[in-house]
């Protein structure tokens, strides 16, 4: 990653953060997008001071003048664009009948939408550069989950998406890797919209338990290097990607029983 140029959306904490600081550890010139930009300043300053490079861009992905303007400073800054890392998103936990309509537009717009409009700016320049587009997605873009209607349809919306867009540039270089995490401690729980579009503040998993943000980064730089297509961590990542084709009626009522145990769980 020595000389790369390499946007990261979602930055500001997570997956996003750690694939910042692993990517600047690794020589990469970091474009950091996210809201909060008095924490992608502080994460900014924090990887220059420690030999890096990195630039804070105020950004909205939901927003399609913010992702233009993300994909433009990395252009005016450096000339190019290597590595594109769709990584920012939001997380949902109520039943489809109870929930508000704003919601499922607000995970469409952030997780699908958002990773739609920073490819299409950043899509020219990385051809030219015959890099990579990954994409962050989830174990829910295989199989629907419960109480997860419009993260589900999120997910498996940019599944195709980035499917397409691989197959479309099979003779261009470009690389498209799509990266299913499975459940990473992280905030995305924490900031996850309930039925009426509140967060519901206090994440029903055990967080503990769960693969770190700062695994997630080293797998996502390994698999960059390596140019792939798929990446599925975790055992029960890979089980439910493999049940899904032969047992989903079985995976239907794992996920069910699974949802069904969080605490204040909505399903009955």
């Amino acid at each position: 990653m020595q000389g790369k140029v390499i946007i990261i959306t979602g930055a500001s904490s997570g997956i996003g953060l750690a694939c910042a600081k692993e990517f600047a550890k690794k020589g990469g010139n970091i474009i950091l997008g996210a809201r909060s930009i008095d924490k992608l300043s502080k994460i900014s300053k924090e990887i220059n001071a420690n030999g890096g490079s990195a630039i804070a861009v105020k950004t909205d992905v939901g927003n399609v003048r913010d992702c233009e303007n993300l994909v433009n400073t990395a252009i005016n800054k450096y000339g190019k664009i290597d590595v594109l890392i769709n990584n920012a998103g939001i997380s949902m936990r109520a039943l489809f009948i109870d929930v508000n309509l704003s919601v499922i537009h607000k995970l469409m717009d952030v997780n699908f939408f958002g990773t739609v409009y920073c490819t299409k700016f950043a899509l020219p320049y990385l051809i030219k550069s015959k890099g990579s587009l990954v994409g962050i997605t989830s174990i829910a873009g295989f199989h629907g989950l419960p109480a997860r209607s419009g993260y589900s349809a999120s997910k498996f919306a940019m599944h195709g998406f980035l499917e397409t867009l691989r197959i479309e540039n099979l003779k261009n270089g470009l690389n498209v890797l799509i990266v299913a995490p499975g459940f990473t401690a992280s905030n995305i729980r924490k900031t996850a919209l309930l039925a009426n579009g509140e967060s519901q503040g206090e994440s029903p998993r055990e967080e503990k338990k769960m693969m770190l943000p700062e695994e997630v980064a080293i797998s996502i730089y390994k698999g960059i290097k390596k140019r792939k297509r798929n990446i599925i961590l975790t055992k029960e990542g890979m089980f439910t990607v493999f049940s899904q084709r032969i047992i989903p009626h079985i995976l239907d009522r794992i996920f069910y029983n699974m949802m069904a145990r969080e605490p204040n769980s909505p399903l009955k």
